[in-house]
């Protein structure tokens, strides 16, 4: 299968796309990721499509999520720890109080570039390019942080590198083991309610190691977990550069990461993101707005995925809480009746932001919490598997998303906000959500 050059993809018109002002120095970018290693390999990205054809088949649970928006800055051991602990966490509640398989898939080693509503940012009456993530230009308001760089692009790679060098050691040297489960839950959230009742369930857990390992069974699955990367493909210069063929199959893949997902702002059927993606062999996700028709879902699998593979196609629907249950149900309907093979994730966090009295974007726990309620119920009322969630989270303490067990207030986002873009629930509101997606589950 050929891959279509980038001058023909530009040629589309691709929205969200950084103005380099200088194109030489792209091509130069461009030319040293072409030479560099591949960041996963194309056996893996198979073995996350045949996991995710089981979230399809509705035989296991999809869990995705880390930051909004990861900085370069951002890549230290305790900050890639942090975000991978919160994750095995989460995953480890569904799984056993959902008694479910969960798929693992990070937004991490890739997360770098954001769309933005507008190209510009004003404040105090200087207007400059707006941040577009680590990827494109520097959070920092001056007017040279905000000039696009394609050198990032080659950042980009060596620091998701970086990321992933350090999950591997995390998830096969020990770290990922059941018996760390409550290891897993040490510092502040271990003061918790909700770190009180993960406790419970470890030491659940932990007794049943014990008579599993008396009676002789200590499987492998025991000691290490399969954790994939993922990202949206957003810079085509970075995504093309990474897109190579398989010496395998002699079929194309985009080795910048395991899953790679086109957003909502750049779905457009004849442009340049589903054009490129339609020809890699990755699994792929799709952000599905409140905008979305079901003939534009049956249009995008259509094109993304022709041979209808299971696990090759995920929609992320993502409408807000106010509007998940009027607008999913036509979509799931048509898609459903159609025979398409696609695995639905909830993303319940992006159609939640708003500003506070502040001036800090924020999301309400329960708003949060209520869009997956209505991803389920609907889902359940249809006979349809809720395949996953999709959210933006880290593993500290930060104070970015309202209430929660915390009872997070508007007053209190100044605290500790960290993310260079959207809010992120912190780890003890991550927690929070698992055990309530895991009773959800279970009903469905």
């Amino acid at each position: 299968m050929s891959i279509p050059d980038l001058a023909s993809l530009h040629a589309l018109g691709p929205a969200q796309q950084p103005t380099y002002p200088d194109q030489g120095a792209v091509d130069a970018a461009v030319a040293r990721l072409r030479t560099a290693p591949p960041l996963v390999f194309a056996g893996e990205c198979d073995d996350l499509k045949a996991k995710i054809a089981a979230v399809t088949r509705g035989e296991a649970f999809l869990l995705q999520g880390g930051d909004c928006a990861e900085t370069f800055a951002g890549v230290t051991a305790d900050n890639v720890r942090n975000k991978l602990r919160v994750l095995l966490q989460m995953a480890v509640v569904l799984t056993y109080a959902a008694s479910v398989p969960v798929v693992k898939v990070g937004r991490i080693a890739g997360q770098y570039a954001k769309p933005r509503s507008s190209d510009l940012e004003t404040r105090d009456g200087v207007t400059l390019p707006a941040y577009r993530g680590d990827a494109v230009n520097g959070f920092d308001f001056t007017e040279a942080a905000r000039i696009p760089d394609p050198q990032r692009l080659v950042d980009v790679y060596n620091s998701s590198a970086a990321t992933l060098n350090l999950v591997r050691a995390f998830v096969t040297g020990g770290y990922a083991d059941l018996r760390q489960v409550h290891t897993w839950n040490t510092d502040f959230v271990r003061e918790s309610p909700v770190g009180q009742r993960y406790e419970e369930m470890a030491s659940e857990i932990e007794r049943a190691l014990t008579f599993m390992k008396a009676i002789g069974a200590d499987p492998d699955e025991f000691h290490r977990v399969d954790f994939h990367s993922s990202h949206e493909a957003l810079v085509l210069e970075y995504e093309h550069a990474m897109t190579r063929v398989d010496s395998r199959t002699d079929t194309p893949y985009d080795v910048s990461g395991h899953f790679v997902w086109i957003g909502e702002r750049t779905r457009q059927l004849d442009n340049a993101h589903v054009e490129l993606l339609s020809h890699i062999k990755n699994p792929i996700g799709v952000k599905l707005g409140p905008t979305t028709t079901p003939d534009d879902a049956l249009a995008l699998a259509a094109k993304l995925n022709p041979h209808n593979e299971p696990g090759r196609l995920t929609f992320i629907t993502r409408f807000g809480a106010g509007k998940i249950r009027e607008g999913l149900p036509h979509l799931v309907e048509k898609v459903n009746a159609a025979g398409v093979e696609v695995a639905w994730v909830c993303d319940p966090m992006h159609g939640n932001t708003f500003e506070a009295s502040s001036g800090y974007k924020t999301r309400r726990f329960d708003d949060v919490i209520e869009e997956v309620q209505g991803f389920f119920d609907v889902h359940r009322a249809l006979g349809t598997w809720p395949g996953g969630v999709h959210v933006e989270l880290t593993g500290d303490d930060v104070t970015e998303c309202v209430g929660g067990g915390e009872e997070l207030l508007e007053a209190d986002l100044g605290g500790r906000y960290e993310s260079v873009c959207d809010p992120r629930l912190n780890r003890v509101q991550s927690l929070e959500l698992a055990f309530l997606v895991a009773e959800m589950l279970r009903k469905a």
